[in-house]
């Protein structure tokens, strides 16, 4: 039997990486996108994937990776941000633009380009796939000096929400995942008066598998997760 195909947008060494181990573990043929493929390689030959240089904020870049695909992918994840830090009164506008095309615009290209192929494609036990977005606190609630960051989570939340009350009935399972809190990246380490204050990306990306086995009769369309120590 064909293998799922499993497409994740905005790959680097961390959760995105984590979730690409993990899927390929479980059977998934994947397809890995990013600006800068050559940091994948690593991760390439460890999983099988595929690469593909990737502009995310790139309408026909996106389009043409999503049409280009051999099947349409049973799981798909948005894992891109852009931070642009300041007071809201010293913001450059087009650094302010940059980021809302990585959060939001890219998001939503991504999205679209997902459904198009889930909804042509037959569905297995009355599901096409599971698209799945990497979220943020910002999302929920916006910071000081941070702008940018919580109107693209904003947006992009937004975005999960409307589609998953399109596309549920359809057979396209939606999540938006708020992630409340950093993230033990390689190379990122917590503080000494910190410790356990770090989510693992494994840990995530178990959580992640978790809604793409959900049963369609209680799919989650959002999920928050913080480390254990994290007030909220």
């Amino acid at each position: 039997m064909t293998k799922p195909l499993a497409v994740i947008i905005g790959v680097g060494a961390g959760l995105s990486a984590s979730v690409a181990r993990l899927l390929a573990a479980e059977g998934y043929d994947l397809v890995l996108g990013a600006r800068d493929v050559r940091k994948l390689d690593g991760l390439a030959g460890e999983t099988g994937a595929r690469c593909a240089s990737l502009d995310a904020t790139d309408s026909v870049a996106v389009r043409t990776l999503f049409n280009d695909l051999d099947r349409a992918p049973r799981v798909v994840l948005y894992n891109p941000s852009a931070r642009v830090k300041g007071p809201v009164t010293e913001l450059d506008p087009e650094e302010v633009r940059r980021a809302l095309d990585v959060s939001a615009y890219g998001a939503f290209l991504t999205g679209q380009a997902a459904a198009r192929r889930m909804l042509a494609a037959d569905p297995q036990d009355g599901v096409r796939g599971t698209i799945l977005f990497t979220g943020a606190s910002a999302g929920v609630k916006g910071f000081p000096r941070s702008a940018p960051f919580a109107m693209g989570k904003f947006a992009e939340r937004g975005l999960a929400q409307s589609m998953a009350r399109e596309l549920h009935p359809e057979g396209i399972h939606v999540a938006w995942i708020n992630i409340d809190g950093a993230i033990r990246n390689p190379g990122r380490q917590e503080p000494p008066d910190k410790p356990d204050s770090m989510l693992d990306p494994d840990a995530i990306a178990r959580e992640y598998l978790n809604l793409i086995r959900q049963d369609r009769s209680a799919w989650s369309n959002e999920l928050s997760l913080r480390p254990w120590v994290e007030s909220f």
